[in-house]
């Protein structure tokens, strides 16, 4: 290459532009993420861009458009606490009216001009020199002090491995990726897994199609779903006299924490759950074998307990079959079940949950000593209070290791999480311009070895199935077994004990005039 071909590559990258920097970048736009946005308005921080992979906000409420898809926590417990919602149109809300509350809230908080969406992270990694995260997107790099990982453990659909399924010739999708396209009317149509999803699906799509297989690995726990609209007059009422929504909030919230020394420490107690749960099995299922065949074996709540008035009623109708085992082979349009039996369908959806346990997310993010935090992760995930990495400075992920719940509204948990992110941004501002912290190895390992002692006696571990709470190793590294009034007094604020303060190197000053010389005479004296 001639010389000044070189050069003129040199001056070129030498005139490259230096990447955008911001003080946090939020990654991720569901309840999460917009929480934080939220949250770091009103701490004052308007330095910060969040980072929306798809074309909108809403997280799983965007990506879950599936028929029958609702939420089965209370609306009035699934909704921030600073942004009430007077108006939810029923008990339990459908996913439409949740998109449409994330965005309201979008917009009345002003979020808009801080969201960058169709601008996936491709990849993290953190500078040991300038202590500082930088961060690739789809739409181009950038630098931030502190990164906010808010993308959530149900944002990746996790589809099973199924020899023969690339021969399959009709429509295949997950119930996360729904596709509308999909005419289901008159086809046989098979669902795969009996999850949260599932039990929507099923009764939503039965009245429509030919035919309807279940396949069903291990029967769920379903118990009824008290839902009703919310009259025009308890709306009035909210609108007019804000205290009776936190009152009703309240009050849920009450009911749910009473329940936990039941799913935590005595498991026991949950008998007279798991016998209403039989009754409303036989109310809706007569033939006696397959009502044996969609009764669980294991201790109710040991998977998370699912609502429903019309999955029982839909399973007993004539054109639909329940297959009690997986699908482990595919030919062609034949389906064929873990115990040999076999099916034909001309569309296949699959009900088969997410990357929980070993997120996506974790294999882009790098971190001080240059491994990824997947590898850092690959015997089971752990994190300080549910928040930060040992080798990850100044990066902290809401609803991260063993912050799910089991059975209550996880926006209590992520608003107790953005406490403790508002506490860690005071920290670095006392701390000086440039300074990260960096979770501890050893508080890192002690927090967590309290919460795996904890979990010994929860419903999740002893109550015999395998759930997606469970890692590859069986370790329960999803669920919080205890109050969420616990967790938000152990998030409410930042303890430096915990943590290893890094701090920008110094400047050597140069030495005044005449040192030099003053020095000399004196080492000749």
């Amino acid at each position: 290459m001639a010389e000044h071909e070189k050069g003129h590559k040199r001056g070129a990258k030498e005139r490259a532009p230096k990447p955008e920097h911001v003080r946090v970048v939020v990654v991720g736009s569901g309840f999460g993420g917009l929480g934080a946005a939220v949250r770091l308005r009103r701490e004052g921080v308007t330095d910060f861009v969040v980072l929306e992979r798809a074309g909108s906000v809403g997280g799983t409420w965007r990506d879950n458009s599936y028929p029958g898809c609702a939420c089965d926590v209370p609306s009035h417990l699934y909704s921030f606490s600073f942004a009430p919602n007077p108006d939810w149109p029923r008990t339990f809300s459908g996913q439409p009216h949740i998109r449409a509350y994330l965005e309201r809230v979008t917009d009345t908080f002003g979020l808009r001009p801080h969201i960058r969406l169709n601008c996936e992270v491709l990849r993290m990694r953190w500078d040991t020199e300038r202590l500082l995260w930088e961060v690739e997107t789809a739409r181009g790099p950038l630098t931030a002090d502190v990164v906010v990982s808010a993308t959530g453990p149900l944002s990746d659909p996790k589809t099973p491995d199924i020899p023969g399924l690339d021969t399959f010739p009709g429509e295949v999708f997950h119930s996360a990726r729904w596709d509308h396209g999909a005419d289901l009317r008159g086809k046989r149509v098979a669902v795969i897994g009996t999850g949260a999803s599932a039990i929507q699906i099923v009764p939503s799509i039965q009245p429509e199609v030919s035919h309807l297989t279940l396949f069903q690995r291990t029967p769920a726990w379903v118990m009824p779903r008290v839902d009703r609209p919310i009259g025009a007059a308890e709306r009035w009422l909210h609108r007019r006299i804000p205290a009776t929504t936190a009152a009703r909030r309240g009050v849920l919230w009450g009911i749910r924490e009473l329940q936990v020394q039941a799913f935590t420490k005595h498991p026991e107690e949950l008998g007279l759950v798991e016998q209403l749960a039989r009754t409303n099995i036989a109310r809706a299922i007569k033939d006696p074998a397959l009502r044996a065949r969609l009764t669980p074996s294991y201790r109710i709540g040991c998977k998370r307990i699912l609502l429903s008035n019309a999955y029982y009623p839909a399973l007993a109708q004539p054109n639909v079959d329940v297959i009690d085992s997986g699908l482990s082979e595919v030919r062609g349009s034949t389906l064929v079940g873990a115990d040999g039996r076999t099916t034909e369908a001309d569309v296949i959806v699959f009900g088969t949950g997410f990357h929980v346990t070993d997120m996506p997310i974790a294999d882009r993010v790098v971190g001080a000593e240059g491994h990824t935090l997947a590898e850092s992760w690959k015997d089971g995930m752990k994190s300080l209070r549910g928040a930060t990495a040992a080798g990850f400075p100044n990066w902290m992920t809401v609803i991260g290791p063993n912050t799910g719940l089991g059975n209550s509204s996880m926006i209590l948990m992520i608003e107790a999480q953005l406490n403790y992110l508002a506490d860690y941004l005071r920290q670095l501002d006392v701390l000086g311009p440039g300074s990260a912290l960096d979770a501890r190895t050893g508080a890192v390992d002690h927090w967590n070895h309290k919460v795996q002692e904890r979990m010994k006696t929860t419903v999740w571990n002893t109550g015999g199935c395998t759930s997606w709470y469970l890692d590859a190793s069986g370790r329960n590294t999803t669920i919080w077994p205890a109050t969420t009034r616990a967790f938000r007094a152990a998030t409410r604020e930042v303890n430096l004990a915990e943590y290893d303060v890094l701090r920008p190197p110094r400047p050597v000053s140069p030495p005044p005039p005449g040192a030099d010389a003053e020095r000399e005479a004196v080492l000749g004296a």
